[in-house]
C-alpha cells in the first residue's frame, strides 16, 4: 500500500464573482448541491451546520452510467465534514472522511479552499491533504476542477 498522508492534490480557477458571494455558495445549502459535485454526480445535503467546528453531512450520488464505483455503495460517496476555518471572504477549511467499508478510503482529508483577488475576479484554489489512497489523483483533480466550473457556472 502507499502511504499518501502527504498526497496534496490541488486545483484553482478564476472566477468572475465577488469574494462574498464565493464564500456564501459555501455557507447556503441550497447553492452548495448545485456546484459541489462534480459533473455526472447530484448532491443531497443531509445536515448542514456552517459554523466552525461544527459538522455536515452531504451524499454525491452518480446520474451518469459510466463512473467508477462510489466510495459508500455502487453509486454513492457520503461524506462527514466538519467546519474547521471559515475566514469570511477568504477561506474555508474542512475536514472531510468518507462513509466507506473500504480501508483504501480511511482517514482525514484537509480540503483548503482560498480565496484570493486577481484583476480577473477571484482566484478560487483547492487545496487537499492526506487524500485517501483510494482516490486517483488524476481522477481527483478532474473532479476539483468540475467543481469550480460548477461554481463558476452557478455565479457567473
Amino acid at each position: 500500500m502507499i502511504d499518501n498522508v502527504n498526497r496534496k492534490d490541488s486545483a484553482s480557477r478564476i472566477i468572475r464573482a465577488s469574494a462574498q458571494a464565493i464564500y456564501t455558495a459555501f455557507l447556503d445549502p441550497q447553492a452548495l448541491v448545485k456546484w459541489l459535485p462534480p459533473e455526472g454526480m447530484i448532491g443531497h445535503i443531509d445536515e448542514f451546520n456552517a459554523r466552525e467546528g461544527e459538522a455536515f453531512r452531504m451524499t454525491l450520488t452518480y446520474v451518469d452510467t459510466n463512473h467508477s464505483t462510489g466510495k459508500t455503495s455502487e453509486d454513492t460517496d457520503v461524506i462527514q465534514g466538519r467546519f474547521l476555518e471559515l475566514v469570511q471572504d477568504k477561506r474555508i477549511v474542512q475536514r472531510i472522511e468518507f462513509e466507506s467499508e473500504d480501508p483504501s478510503y480511511a482517514g482525514a482529508m484537509i480540503m483548503t479552499w482560498n480565496l484570493i483577488t486577481v484583476p480577473e475576479g477571484i482566484k478560487v484554489t483547492i487545496d487537499c491533504e492526506n487524500v485517501p489512497e483510494g482516490i486517483g489523483q488524476d481522477e481527483h483533480e478532474e473532479g476539483l476542477r468540475s467543481t469550480l466550473a460548477g461554481l463558476a457556472a452557478l455565479l457567473e
